[in-house]
């Protein structure tokens, strides 16, 4: 289990959240994936957090409904408040041994209330319902509700697949309204753009004077994505750069207080507890903060709650010092193992003619094994790579040396010359990357449980404004850090 912003069960792993914001208090339902086999039925547990960074968990908020029941496994979904103080659960009913006339397993959209502050929830099996025509019946699922401010009708969006075109992008979000919460009409899809297999966990929300849609996309991308519209009628505008991070964090959605945004969604694990293993479903709970750019486009980092739960930084390498390696590589390795859990902050001042520049990872003392945060300003992009890569034997052509990073784990930035800060929280297996406080990387790192920090410059010059590491505050471990004047410089030439 971990704080300081990340979290996760014991012997569990955390699947989609469904966020609630409530006097001050987010209410965090996931679904709690214990990976067993055979399987058993998926419930939602809750877990509540006041600052994103500490949390405190209650157990199952809605059980599987059993065996039987329509609901053996319970998917994501989501939350309302009714005028009459009353709390509506809207969420997937599965249960693999009912099917359609596909012979695939039904998914179901069902409905439970609480009246006692969502302590305790009654399901009402009366208003379930399944898809509607043109739409698969196997894919009918996330439900999300809202209430629509100038017509006042509640309107309820639905992960799901037409029944023709291509069988991979037939992704739609479909939309049913209501009066009343029970009874729903089916409504015109809310947006088809039929580019991938299912868009799921759908969200719309309302930040001044623009909306935005939020999906994690199921295709070969596996990503969460956002668009935005001065209406709910659309048109909607694809951002720039239009993911809130990259292939490890998943099924995001969020919940606001104070005129913030946060978003709750999990980094993936993978099989094995190895670099090399397939992506998992679930994983460890992780927060990102959304900030609204002037032009409406959004920009995410960690929340300053979570930067904050980690002390003063230590300066490891000096200020100052430029690495230049017009042809080639230069590098400056930190003396001391770094702490398992730690923040690093590094600032360059990158010259325009620069191939690449970023910090080193659990590093060993030459630099030679390392993860590598990689910062490519001629690509605008932000990569993660690590070196030696997969090898498929003991010889140098059986590296794979042809790959140029990590596949899926690339980041569109808009780089160049000037200054960039690299600003990335490790903790444990989890580590996240923020440039410029506005694109995030997460990812895990497996086979290396620990080593040095460093930056690097490669192909040109860059300067080394500051390299600061820091503790978590509450952490008692000694464990040595660089001092500046120690510093280990390998082939750098100033």
């Amino acid at each position: 289990m971990n704080q300081r912003g990340f979290y996760r069960p014991d012997g569990a792993w955390i699947g989609d959240v469904i966020p609630y914001e409530q006097d001050g208090t987010f209410h965090l339902f996931y679904l709690h994936e214990t990976r067993r086999r055979p399987a058993e039925g998926m419930p939602w547990h809750l877990i509540t957090t006041e600052d994103g960074v500490s949390f405190a968990e209650h157990g199952v908020a809605l059980a599987s409904g059993g065996p039987s029941s329509d609901d053996f496994n319970v998917y994501t979904g989501s939350i309302v408040l009714d005028d009459d103080g009353v709390h509506h659960m809207f969420y997937t009913g599965q249960n693999p041994e009912r099917r359609g006339a596909d012979g695939l397993p039904l998914q179901l959209v069902m409905h439970a209330t609480s009246t006692d502050g969502m302590t305790s929830w009654q399901r009402h099996p009366e208003d379930t319902f399944g898809a509607g025509e043109g739409y698969v019946a196997a894919d009918w699922r996330d439900p999300f509700v809202f209430r629509d401010p100038e017509t006042g009708l509640w309107r309820m969006l639905i992960t799901t697949g037409s029944t023709e075109g291509p069988s991979r992008r037939r992704g739609v979000v479909a939309q049913c309204t209501s009066t009343d919460l029970r009874s729903w009409r089916p409504a015109p899809a809310f947006w088809a753009p039929h580019r991938a297999l299912a868009y799921e966990c759908p969200e719309v929300f309302q930040w001044g004077e623009w909306w935005y849609l939020v999906v994690s996309e199921f295709t070969d991308a596996f990503t969460t994505r956002y668009r935005m519209s001065r209406s709910l009628d659309g048109p909607w505008i694809v951002p720039e750069h239009d993911s809130l991070d990259g292939r490890a964090f998943y099924a995001a959605k969020s919940a606001a207080r104070d005129g913030r945004r946060l978003f709750f969604g999990w980094i993936s694990t993978r099989e094995g507890d190895v670099d090399d293993g397939a992506w998992q479903w679930a994983g460890t709970l992780s927060v990102l903060e959304a900030e609204q750019r002037p032009d409406g486009t959004l920009a995410f980092h960690p929340t300053a709650e979570q930067r904050d739960a980690y002390g003063e930084g230590t300066e490891l390498l000096p200020s100052g010092t430029v690495l230049s390696a017009p042809d080639g590589y230069a590098e400056l390795i930190a003396d001391g193992t770094a702490p398992a859990a730690f923040r690093l902050v590094a600032r360059f001042d990158v010259d325009e003619t620069t191939r690449e520049c970023g910090v080193l990872l659990r590093a060993g003392a030459d630099g030679d094994d390392a993860y590598v945060l990689r910062l490519e300003p001629r690509r605008n992009r932000l990569v993660f790579d690590r070196w030696p890569r997969r090898q498929t034997g003991t010889e140098q052509w059986q590296i794979s040396g042809d790959v140029p990073f990590v596949v899926e784990l690339e980041r569109p930035v808009t780089l160049g010359a000037g200054s960039h800060v690299l600003d990335v929280i490790v903790d444990g297996d989890i580590c996240v990357a923020t440039v410029n406080d506005e694109v995030v990387l997460s990812t895990r790192l497996y086979d290396r449980a620990s080593g040095r920090v460093g930056a690097f410059v490669g192909e040109g010059t860059a300067t080394l404004r500051s390299f600061t590491l820091s503790r978590p505050a509450d952490d008692p471990d000694t464990t040595d850090t660089t001092d500046p004047a120690q510093a280990s410089p390998q082939f750098a030439t100033a």
